[in-house]
């Protein structure tokens, strides 16, 4: 994507971003999700893109704003795909928390997966474990294999899970393993970006704003 394009698109989500922030702490998540949507709808109203949403709140008889399949951009630029969660973390923000983001990811028409609103197994590792790890693989078998490429000790290894009733056998074998945990509350994809950092991977399970099975943010 063009460099210039990259930056139209931060736009757009800091005007989200700003939006939502009008809502920290007063406990009206709806609101807080409301106020991103409607900016960043606007917003992307002067973006040079022919975009598709394919990734976002639902079909459009469900979701009225930023529905899967509504067009995005001024119709006068690339075609691409849209995957777009105007505020991920809506009761981090109606809480006052931390962690919460407005979410933009584009790419060349037909590159980005459309899939129902499904809980789906996500793996976010570092740099050096990229393309190394499988989802094919169990909890153990992927944690052995990120201790051998990166030389550390499993108990130098720390996982970021969400922490959800579903996913107490992931947490329990963790345990056992004797691995850091760190369990998110909310706002996992915060803690995918964090797998920036050398130092840590996360496994989690999840849906509906991020779709792809397994992927990396590797360093600038």
């Amino acid at each position: 994507m063009e460099r210039e394009l990259a930056l139209e698109i931060v736009r757009v989500t800091e005007l989200g971003a700003l939006s939502s922030a009008r809502w920290i702490g007063r406990g009206d998540k709806n609101a807080a999700d409301d106020a991103a949507t409607t900016a960043i709808r606007s917003m992307f109203d002067s973006v040079s893109i022919d975009g598709t949403v394919v990734i976002g709140e639902g079909e459009m008889d469900e979701a009225p704003m930023l529905y899967i399949g509504e067009r995005v951009g001024t119709k006068n630029g690339p075609a691409v795909d849209v995957a777009v969660d105007p505020l991920e973390g809506t009761e981090v923000v109606a809480c006052g928390l931390h962690n919460a983001q407005s979410v933009i990811a584009i790419a060349d028409r037909g590159s980005l997966l459309h899939a129902p609103d499904i809980y789906m197994e996500k793996l976010a590792c570092g740099p050096e474990l990229a393309g190394k790890l499988s989802l094919d693989d169990s909890a153990e078998v992927t944690l052995r294999k990120a201790s051998m490429i990166t030389g550390k000790a499993l108990s130098e290894l720390t996982v970021m899970v969400l922490d959800r009733k579903r996913h107490e056998d992931l947490i329990s074998t963790l345990r056992e393993l004797g691995v850091r945990i760190k369990l998110l509350g909310h706002g996992d994809v915060a803690g995918a970006i964090a797998q920036r950092c050398r130092t840590a991977m996360s496994i989690c399970t999840w849906a509906p704003a991020v779709r792809r099975k397994v992927f990396s943010l590797p360093l600038p």
